[in-house]
């Protein structure tokens, strides 16, 4: 089965084990994704209802597309820029393109349990973050004062030197 999906802008064609490269999608390799915007579905000749069709895919990395070389010239005016841009983009591996329903019932479950278990890796790094940013904080004070006593002795000078 295939089918026209929409993601970022542009409309793909895919099929179940096919790998595209799409524009930028919140993620990390090995996460699955549903692609929603499912535009035309179906199988050889025939159409399938595109509403009841979902696909899924799974990250397999996030990466940079090839550099855009932009170069701007007006002639005769020594007027020449270049410049370069990268777009972000994201490696997909599609699973699959079908109208189970009993897969969209499974899907969330698996992905569920990683999610849980990233937040409980990432509550303990925040709250060894905590204490060092009061510290830093503690710190900026200090310096804040050092500088605001050498400002007046600065300025008392040249006063008595235009006398």
């Amino acid at each position: 089965m295939f089918a026209i999906v929409r993601t970022g802008g542009k409309q793909y064609r895919v099929a179940a084990g096919d790998k595209i490269a799409v524009e930028k999608l919140a993620g990390e390799a090995g996460d699955s994704v549903t692609l929603g915007d499912v535009l035309l579905a179906g199988e050889g000749d025939s159409i399938a209802d595109a509403s009841k069709v979902t696909v899924s895919a799974e990250i397999i990395a996030q990466a940079k597309s090839e550099k855009v070389v932009v170069f701007k010239k007006r002639r005769r005016h020594n007027y020449r820029r270049k410049n370069g841009h990268r777009q972000q983009m994201t490696l997909l591996r599609i699973t699959d393109v079908g109208t189970g329903t009993a897969k969209k019932a499974a899907a969330p479950k698996k992905e569920a349990a990683p999610k849980a278990e990233t937040e409980a890796k990432k509550a303990p790094a925040k709250k060894a973050a905590a204490p060092k940013t009061e510290a830093a904080a503690e710190k900026k004070p200090a310096a804040k004062k050092a500088p605001a006593k050498k400002d007046p002795a600065k300025k008392a000078a040249p006063k008595a030197e235009d006398k």
